[in-house]
């Protein structure tokens, strides 16, 4: 995976905005540093790249909350 596959345009698919998407990306991460194990197959070693692509896959997804009326 480089920096540009996927692109950011192609993971805003999955988040409202940009950081939403960073936010997202970055708390699965980290629960894959804990010790999570990866939702997808993959030979890659590094989290980070790790969640990137499980966000790709359609795997991570945000739910906006409610706004209150």
């Amino acid at each position: 995976m480089s920096i540009t596959n996927p692109s950011v345009v192609d993971l805003l698919q999955h988040a409202d905005c940009r950081y939403t998407l960073v936010v997202d990306v970055a708390k699965r991460a980290r629960q894959i540093v804990s010790g999570s194990s990866p939702m997808i197959i993959t030979k890659e070693k590094k989290p980070l790249v790790i969640a990137i692509d499980e966000v790709d896959s359609g795997l991570i997804t945000y739910l906006k909350p409610p706004e209150d009326d």
